[in-house]
């Protein structure tokens, strides 16, 4: 079924004849994306557009840049510096609003407060912040200064933020002392304690009163005096390893944001780093246990979110945009932040859930605040359908101009019901397919064309795309195979932090001379793409990426698991909901308790979004002779499709 929207795109779109610009694109990649980059301010040109030495890609070789340069600065002289950069609103309904100007000091600020910590160019920053405005004040701020950020997704645990610090070897961590989460008061300050308690080498922890009382948040106080952390009410469950000296060691070096930020000066310069520089580290888990720190640059990541966003929602200046995801995803940075910053228009923030305080909540905010652009995701789309049509059609949502979709493929239902009751049968769907690593809209639509419930369109301009078999053959058409990228584009990452043996192996050389997604999509008679999900062992929850290992692991650190396999199962809300098969220990008899014993300690290890759904306890595990699990006959025989060759099975 194709749909053409009945929405009136400007005359003067550069996104009417897709055809003609996709083909120049691609015949001249470097003068297109070279004509994009021109539209940014750089301190220095580039040399070259390009330097392709493959697996590696480095774009605007020689030139000079910042992304704050080009998100924040280049406004502060035009009529830009007084328009509402963000909108922030809490769950309890109060807003916060920041001009271009005010959002560029609050960001001097509390960049001056880290260089006054000692933090310099290079230096790795762990942000582990929900969604509040430190939380963006905060990447800007590093990256003003030529700091690196890696934002931590506020609802991991202890241990997958320790993970993820000690990878980075980050200096600081920034964190909220505690924050609200629907009903819930997430005690984010006591995970931060726990993740540094035998970490040895960061330096300060900043932290947020987003909760404005003295709290006590388990093992940890804060006197809001002297801004230190103390002992007090120390419960039984709690036992550091050495009490006394451990926190001697530490009171010092916790900083309340705010007497850190009110000493300092509203004027901070920006950082001059080459286009190639490290901007952020962001960790997305993988197949190995091991989350992967994806490494972006300035330059390039800069020019391919720009432009991605400028015209796939053909962004005006009088734009209002809101991605309900969090920062602590690549979504959040590259669309709920630099992007709408680079192109001088509002970006909006709701700290809450979509069901809290109502299921209108979002209705209601798209009418209050004149939303025009709204970017949201599948498994959030199929949680309000299940309340039906009233609580959408009982709200004026005439502002909105564009919708969009991301995380994970929508199915024809969802895209369906999106369309006639948010879009009312008039506004197109941008089903946008992207990654952590590839750091920009990938295959997406643009507004004018027709669109097909369920698929993701075509190319963006300058990216070349295909579907392969295992040898890299083309596939025919409606033929499932696996989605590779044939050309690099300007917002790939550069590496995988400290590990540049795992960036090959998993992205370049599965099939030679492309990059592999790791998705599976077939191509249809018209030349639309149809993502069919991961080909890998990345089990999709809700939109987030799960390693199947780094699950697993979570189960086998129980003394009673011998061992462990996770499988992921289609669910009509989740995208993909969690299965564990567990082995247990010779003597230990299985039991409800023990589940629920499991579940919890899959919960405090990686963090509630990888709650597994089903547990079943079994006797052996399909394994090849080598020991590798076969995950994809536990999946195959779980939804009882054909298992396929097991000749490399053990048993």
């Amino acid at each position: 079924m194709l749909i053409n929207p009945k929405s009136v795109i400007l005359e003067n779109s550069y996104t009417k004849d897709y055809e003609k610009l996709y083909k120049d694109s691609i015949e001249n990649p470097e003068t297109f994306w070279g004509n994009i980059a021109r539209e940014l301010l750089w301190f220095k040109p580039w040399n070259k557009v390009l330097d392709w030495q493959y697996p590696y890609a480095r774009w605007f070789v020689g030139g000079q840049t910042n992304i704050v340069y080009n998100a924040l600065d280049r406004w502060l002289k035009t009529d830009v510096a007084d328009k509402t950069a963000l909108i922030w609103v809490s769950q309890d309904g109060t807003d916060e609003k920041y001009t271009y100007k005010q959002l560029n000091e609050e960001v001097c600020k509390f960049a001056n407060g880290l260089k006054s910590l000692g933090v310099r160019k290079g230096d790795k920053i762990t942000i582990y912040l929900p969604r509040i405005p430190e939380q963006l004040i905060a990447m800007l701020a590093c990256l003003k200064i030529g700091a690196v950020h890696s934002v931590v997704y506020s609802g991991f645990s202890a241990e997958a933020l320790k993970n993820r610090i000690e990878d980075a070897q980050a200096k600081v961590v920034v964190c909220s002392n505690a924050y609200p989460y629907g009903k819930k008061t997430v005690e984010s300050l006591k995970n931060v304690q726990q993740a540094l308690k035998d970490n040895k080498t960061f330096e300060n922890v900043i932290v947020v009163e987003r909760i404005k009382q003295t709290l006590d948040v388990g093992s940890l106080k804060i006197d809001k005096e002297v801004g230190d952390l103390k002992l007090e009410n120390q419960p039984s469950s709690f036992q550091p390893q050495n009490p006394a000296s451990n926190f001697q060691r530490q009171t010092s070096k916790y900083i309340w944001w705010h007497e850190l930020v009110n000493k300092q000066d509203t004027i901070c310069s920006t950082e001059i780093m080459e286009a190639t520089d490290t901007a952020f580290i962001l960790y997305t888990s993988g197949t190995t246990g091991k989350p992967k720190g994806i490494i972006h640059a300035h330059g390039g990541y800069q020019v391919g979110i720009y432009y991605t966003l400028k015209t796939v929602f053909d962004i005006q200046p009088d734009d209002i945009f809101w991605s309900t995801a969090d920062a602590g995803w690549i979504t959040g940075h590259s669309y709920i932040l630099y992007a709408p910053l680079i192109n001088g228009i509002t970006t909006f923030v709701y700290e809450g859930t979509p069901d809290y305080p109502d299921i209108e909540i979002w209705w209601k905010l798209i009418e209050k605040y004149k939303i025009t652009k709204f970017y949201t995701a599948p498994t959030a789309i199929r949680a309000l359908m299940k309340f039906g049509e009233e609580p959408v059609k009982k709200h004026n949502l005439y502002s909105l101009k564009i919708l969009g979709s991301v995380g994970e493929p929508i199915n024809p239902e969802a895209w369906l019901w999106y369309f006639r009751n948010v879009g009312r049968e008039q506004i197109p769907i941008m089903d946008t397919w992207w990654q952590t690593e590839t750091g920009m809209f990938m295959i997406t639509p643009v507004p004018s064309v027709g669109l097909k419930p369920g698929s993701a369109f075509k190319p963006f301009f300058g990216i070349e795309a295909d579907v392969v078999d295992d040898k890299g053959n083309k596939v025919p058409l409606n033929k499932q195979g696996y989605l590779i990228i044939k050309k690099p584009w300007p917002a790939m990452f550069l590496d995988v932090y400290n590990n540049p043996e795992r960036y090959k192996e998993t992205y370049f050389e599965k099939i030679s001379n492309v990059y592999f997604t790791g998705d599976s999509a077939k191509i249809d008679e018209d030349g639309y793409y149809w993502i069919m999900g991961r080909n890998d062992d990345v089990i999709k929850v809700s939109g987030h990426r799960l390693g199947s290992a780094e699950l697993e692991s979570a189960f086998v650190s129980n003394p009673k698991v011998a061992e462990a396999a996770v499988i992921g199962k289609p669910h009509e809300v989740k995208g993909e909901s969690i299965k564990a098969f567990v082995i247990l220990k010779h003597g230990v008899v299985p039991s409800e308790e023990l589940k629920k014993e499991l579940v919890l300690q899959v919960r405090m290890q990686i963090g509630p979004i990888a709650t597994p759904d089903e547990i079943e306890f079994v006797e052996k595990l399909p394994k090849t002779r080598s020991g590798k699990i076969m995950r994809r006959v536990l999946k195959a025989q779980e939804l009882g499709q054909p298992v396929g060759d097991v000749s490399t099975l053990e048993d």
